[in-house]
């Protein structure tokens, strides 16, 4: 007979494989199969119930930033962008008004608007899928020289912080934290119930971009990933702010005036501190500190974003099943800092790192003939590990370099390539182990007549392999639902992430954690490209099973999360640049 310990333990076992069962339901559903069956979406673009990108809290008061100020001609203050991958690139400056704005301004905030005859539009520099941009920054201080402890909305239209409610103290002694929240329904405007994916890819660029700002500033960043969805939800007051979701969702999507679509999906808090500081967190502390904020007043109600919506009911259920419950066992540490591979600065162009993330662009079409030098291909993926440098006797896996160090678990991403016009490398299909713990069961899971070769002139340290000898641009193009951008450029990539076994070992609300890791992945890549003077754009549409299939990959062991391609863009000449705010030319 069992015990009432051993029913509980058999109910949560239960519990857990039903929601880890619906997340897997959600992935296959969400699936584009070869050649034109793509995951339900809506028909036509509804323009006229298009989400704001910009959410406001109208009553709240603002907390105006500086802008940095403009280049003299160049702006000091930032740090060479090699630094980032061959020591921590700055000393640490103190928590203030100005070094939030300089920590916001080079992580979320607006880069340039466009412009055409027919109409203006905003780019961030976080990217986002279809510039749609669902992520939100909240910002929750310290005690500053000129503020006391506060809660803010980051308001990237007008680089300023809405002030959400005052605290009555710190919630973590010397750290700034800076939480992520996503608008789910700004995704599903367009992109149906495949947005759930794009919604994390998003949070994972913003992670990293937040990361390599905080790295600027001598700061170093951690997720506190032992607190809970409900934990997250009390920081930011989303349900007293929002009204409640019904108690049963419809099963098929529906049309109509659905208030609680438009609440924010807390998805994760970031301790930034100073690198090298002695950071200790008392979760039981933190937890009682953000359980007492619902005693607080709070400022502002948010603006409405859409008329009328679409409840994707596939989205939200599975948005349930992710949240995380508190994990105890998830204590805070900081890993030791480890500096990635650094072949030679001078492949690079002689760019601060506020030039890079700044001038960062999602290109919209490559050349086609550009290619690459072989060390600077390298390079890139040297940057790709998330152990930066590894001695003979270790191995890749740990998250110890920028900006993977913010994660909190072992790599769980590797990236498949299909080298197209490398100098001095045979065009084919290549794979980076990301983390070498994983080598044999990717190893048994792919193809058998898989080469797994080292290519030539390969540095020692970056554990790539040659699979195929093969002209793969046109498969590439096919892959990536028929866009000539995945084969116009000088490789592409589809990042592969061990995927079931990590549910299995965890919990389903692992599931987002896996597009976050791919999405780091991606915010390196976009910034590398950009840092030799070339484009990259990330693609969420591919055929995930066939992928799958040229890989020789059955069942759910590893799953295609995200593609990317890196190459010349084409720039459009009939789109005007604007500066990202008024005044003088503060763009970087």
């Amino acid at each position: 007979m069992q015990t009432t310990q051993q029913q509980r333990d058999h109910d949560l076992d239960n519990n857990n494989n039903t929601k880890i069962d619906g997340v897997i339901q959600y992935h296959n559903e969400t699936k584009h199969s070869f050649p034109s069956s793509y995951a339900h979406g809506p028909h036509a673009l509804d323009w006229y119930n298009q989400p704001n990108p910009f959410l406001r809290f109208p009553s709240s008061p603002l907390v105006p930033l500086p802008h940095p100020p403009p280049p003299p001609p160049r702006p000091l203050d930032s740090p060479h962008y090699p630094l980032l991958f061959s020591s921590f690139p700055s000393p640490p400056l103190p928590f203030s008004i100005p070094s939030l704005s300089r920590l916001l301004f080079d992580s979320l905030s607006l880069s340039a608007w466009k412009s055409t005859s027919l109409s203006t539009w905003s780019l961030r520099v976080n990217p986002s899928s279809g510039n749609l941009h669902p992520t939100e920054s909240h910002l929750i201080s310290p005690s500053l020289p000129s503020h006391p402890p506060f809660i803010a909305h980051y308001s990237p239209k007008d680089h300023s912080l809405q002030l959400r409610s005052h605290l009555p103290s710190p919630l973590l002694t010397n750290s700034l934290l800076l939480a992520f929240s996503s608008v789910l329904w700004r995704e599903a405007w367009k992109y149906g119930i495949r947005a759930f994916r794009y919604c994390n890819h998003d949070v994972g660029h913003a992670i990293a971009a937040a990361a390599i700002s905080a790295a600027s500033l001598g700061w170093d960043s951690r997720l506190l990933d032992a607190l809970s969805h409900s934990d997250l939800d009390s920081l930011l007051a989303i349900r007293s702010t929002y009204p409640p979701p019904p108690p049963q969702l419809p099963d098929r999507p529906v049309r109509g005036r659905f208030p609680w679509i438009e609440a924010q999906h807390p998805d994760c808090l970031l301790a930034l501190f100073p690198f090298g500081s002695e950071v200790s967190v008392d979760y039981s502390a933190l937890r009682d500190g953000i359980s007492r904020l619902s005693d607080l007043e709070w400022l502002g109600k948010p603006s409405p974003l859409s008329k009328d919506h679409v409840c994707w009911d596939l989205i939200y259920k599975t948005a349930e099943a992710v949240k995380k419950p508190f994990t105890p066992a998830d204590g805070f540490s900081v890993n030791p800092f480890r500096p990635s591979g650094l072949i030679s600065e001078a492949l690079y162009k002689d760019f601060t790192i506020r030039e890079v993330v700044r001038k960062r662009r999602s290109a919209v079409d490559m050349d086609g003939v550009h290619v690459m030098n072989r060390d600077t291909f390298y390079q890139i993926l040297l940057h790709c590990l998330p152990s930066g440098e590894v001695g003979p006797e270790e191995k890749q896996g740990k998250q110890l370099a920028l900006p993977f160090r913010v994660l909190t678990w072992d790599a769980e991403v590797h990236a498949v390539l299909f080298v197209h016009r490398v100098a001095g490398l045979p065009p084919g299909l290549y794979i980076l182990v990301r983390n070498e713990d994983h080598f044999q069961s990717l190893k048994r899971a792919m193809k058998q007549e898989f080469e797994w070769k080292r290519p030539m002139g390969c540095p020692a340290g970056l554990p790539l392999y040659r699979l195929a000898k093969v002209d793969c641009q046109e498969l590439a193009k096919q892959l990536s639902c028929h866009q000539e951008i995945a084969s116009d450029g000088c490789f592409s990539l589809g990042m592969v992430a061990r995927f079931e076994p990590v549910l299995r070992e965890k919990g389903a609300w692992m599931y987002p954690r896996l597009f976050w890791e791919a999405g780091v992945l991606g915010q390196v890549l976009y910034l590398e490209a950009h840092a030799v003077g070339i484009s990259a754009t990330g693609i969420g549409c591919y055929f995930d099973d066939a992928v799958h299939r040229i890989l020789g990959l059955d069942g759910l062991e590893f799953q295609s999360l995200y593609h990317f391609t890196i190459g010349n863009p084409v720039l459009d000449k009939r789109i005007m640049n604007l500066p990202a705010y008024p005044g003088p030319d503060i763009n970087a």
